[in-house]
């Protein structure tokens, strides 16, 4: 009888978190920042069926990195547990820290018990009257809510230092717009064209439903 190799167990979640780190960064980024009426969410994307970007429910946003098709079931998966909880209590009832909560035991579970960690970062950004929050949910169930602004993929570090320079939660959407763009042209040393971005706004103004997505033209003014 074959006897299998024995792993430690430290070098078992080292090499998931190394392998899941590896795929997330070859994402291209995506930055997440309060301005004085909303949250934008914003990345290069120049698919215009697939989405790394949208909403959840009416104050809630979700933005993701990595495997496509891993973060996609886990935004399907989110709205339907937005839906069945606001059917089955109320409306109020759904929240962005709820919804952050059970990502992040998913990704856990995941990251802990299957052979292959996803390959993902998400971040669920929900609206408030007075106070935003920005839960930014790791490959490995990791949860943090990030104050202002929050960064996904590529060189985060760089980006978030690009951003952090610059962001004002009184901004306006324009000069949000203008920041995150330069800043994501910067970190990625790349010239992106008004088309070939992805952008969405939580926005106060809007009505029950608070999420819209931005065109090519609204970019593009900003630059």
């Amino acid at each position: 009888m074959t006897m299998p190799f024995y792993v430690p167990p430290e070098q078992l979640i080292k090499d998931r978190a190394e392998f899941a780190r590896k795929g997330i960064q070859r994402g291209r980024p995506i930055a997440v920042v309060e301005y004085d009426r909303g949250i934008l969410l914003i990345g290069e994307n120049p698919s215009r069926s697939l989405h790394k970007t949208g909403e959840i429910y009416d104050r809630i946003a979700f933005a993701g990195v990595g495997r496509y098709n891993e973060f996609e079931m886990l935004r399907v998966a989110g709205i339907r547990y937005a839906d069945v909880k606001g059917y089955a209590y109320a409306r109020g009832d759904v929240t962005g820290k709820g919804l952050a909560n059970a990502y992040s035991q998913t990704l856990g579970q995941i990251f802990t018990h299957e052979v292959k960690p996803y390959e993902v970062e998400v971040l669920v950004a929900e609206l408030g009257d007075d106070d935003n929050h920005l839960f930014h949910v790791r490959y490995d169930g990791t949860l943090r809510d990030e104050p202002g602004f929050a960064v996904l993929g590529g060189d985060e570090e760089r980006l978030a230092e690009e951003i952090g320079n610059g962001h004002r939660s009184d901004m306006g959407l324009e000069d949000a717009l203008s920041l995150t763009t330069s800043a994501i042209q910067d970190a990625t040393e790349t010239t992106i064209p008004p088309e070939d971005w992805e952008a969405g706004v939580l926005d106060r103004s809007l009505g029950r439903r608070k999420y819209r997505r931005l065109s090519a033209d609204d970019v593009g003014a900003s630059g």
